[in-house]
C-alpha cells in the first residue's frame, strides 16, 4: 500500500510538473505584458513596418490576434525582424515567442528543429519574376540565366531540382538576406528573382515600375506558409492554433469586426460558442472564454485580414485562390469549436 501511495504521488508531482512546464510560455508572455513575434524585415501585405515603425500584414495580425485572445489589446505585440537564416535560432533560443514569418511548413524542419508549426495561414508555391522587356514567357526559357536566391531557404532546393529535372543550366546568385535579393535584382546582377509567388507580387508592388515585371506562370513547389512556435509547450501550441482556426471559423459563420456585437445575440449555436456566449472554450488554453470575441473585434476574421493586406483591392492583388475557405472552393479549413 505504501509503494503504490509513494508511486501515485510520483505520479501526481510528474503531472503537476508537466502542466508547469506547459504553461511556461504563456506565465511568462502574460508576466511581460505581451508577445515577442518574430518577422519578416518588411514585406508588404505579410509583415512590414511604416515610416512610423508601425507594422502590418497578414502575419502581423496573426501576432495581434494572439495577443487580442491573452491580453484582450491586439497591440500587446513587439516585433523582432529576422533574416531566414536567423529566425529558427532566435525561436528556439526563446527571443521569441511565436514566429510568423513566411515560413514553409516542411518534414526536416517539423521533426528536427524542435518546432512545432501551427497551421497554414498561406497557401503559396515558388515562382519566378523577371523583366518584361527580355522576352521570357517560361520558366523553362530561364536554363543558363542568373538567379537571384536568398540563402537559408527551400526556394533554394526548389530551384535546383527544378532546374535539375528539366536538363537546364542552374546559375545563381546567393544572398543573406532578402532586401539583398532584390535589391541585385532591380540593379541588374541577375536575370530572376525567385521565391514565393505572393512575396514576388509584395516586392514587385514596391518598384518604381512594376508592370515593367511579371511573374511567370509556372509554379514550381508547394509552400504552405505558416506561425511556428517552439514545440513542447502544449498549452502555447493551442493558443496558437486555435488563433488560427477562430480566424477561419469566423469567416465561416460570417461573423466580422463589423457585426460581433450584433452577432452575440444570434441563436446559432456554433457562433454562441465561437463568442463565449455558451460554453467556456477559453479556460482550457489560458484565456478569457471571451477570447474568440476579443480577436475578432480587434483584428477581425481570416477574411478581413487577408483583403486588407494581400487581397484584390491591395498593391499585391492576390485572389484567395487555395486560401478562400473549403466551401468557396479553396483549402482553408478549421476543426469546430465545441
Amino acid at each position: 500500500m505504501q509503494t503504490k501511495l509513494v508511486a501515485l504521488a510520483a505520479t501526481a508531482i510528474l503531472g503537476l510538473t508537466a502542466v508547469s512546464a506547459q504553461a511556461a510560455i504563456l506565465d511568462d508572455v502574460k508576466a511581460k505584458g505581451y508577445v515577442q513575434c518574430g518577422v519578416t524585415g518588411g514585406v508588404p501585405g505579410f509583415s512590414a513596418p511604416d515610416a512610423n515603425n508601425v507594422w502590418t500584414g497578414i502575419e502581423v495580425d496573426f501576432c495581434r490576434a494572439m495577443a487580442a485572445a491573452i491580453f484582450n489589446d491586439a497591440d500587446a505585440v513587439r516585433y523582432t525582424s529576422l533574416t531566414s537564416q536567423e529566425r529558427f535560432t532566435a525561436l528556439s533560443a526563446g527571443e521569441i515567442d511565436v514566429l510568423s514569418r513566411t515560413t514553409t511548413w516542411t518534414m526536416s524542419r517539423d521533426t528536427q528543429l524542435g518546432i512545432s508549426f501551427v497551421g497554414t495561414m498561406f497557401y503559396d508555391g515558388q515562382g519566378f519574376m523577371v523583366r518584361k522587356a527580355d522576352g521570357i514567357a517560361s520558366a523553362l526559357d530561364l536554363s543558363g540565366a542568373a538567379i537571384c536566391i536568398e540563402s537559408g531557404t527551400t526556394t533554394e532546393l526548389n530551384a535546383a531540382d527544378y532546374f535539375a529535372a528539366n536538363n537546364m543550366e542552374f546559375n545563381t546568385v546567393v544572398f543573406v538576406d532578402q532586401d539583398e535579393v532584390v535589391k541585385a535584382y532591380e540593379d541588374g546582377r541577375c536575370d530572376v528573382y525567385t521565391t514565393d509567388s505572393s512575396a514576388l507580387a509584395a516586392e514587385r508592388s514596391k518598384f518604381a515600375n512594376p508592370d515593367d515585371h511579371i511573374i511567370l506562370p509556372e509554379i514550381i513547389s508547394k509552400e504552405p506558409l505558416g506561425p511556428v512556435v517552439r514545440a513542447g509547450d502544449t498549452q502555447w501550441f493551442n493558443i496558437a492554433r486555435w488563433t488560427y482556426f477562430a480566424l477561419l471559423e469566423a469567416e465561416e459563420l460570417g461573423v466580422t469586426s463589423a457585426n460581433v456585437d450584433e452577432m452575440l445575440g444570434s441563436d446559432n449555436p456554433a457562433i454562441k460558442r465561437l463568442l463565449g456566449v455558451e460554453g467556456d472554450f477559453g479556460t482550457p488554453l489560458g484565456v478569457t472564454k471571451d477570447w474568440a470575441y476579443q480577436i475578432i473585434k480587434l483584428v477581425g476574421n481570416y477574411a478581413e485580414t487577408y483583403d486588407r493586406n494581400v487581397g484584390p483591392s491591395t498593391p499585391i492583388g492576390l485572389e484567395r485562390g487555395l486560401n478562400a475557405l473549403w466551401k468557396d472552393g479553396g483549402i482553408q479549413y478549421a476543426p469546430p469549436i465545441r
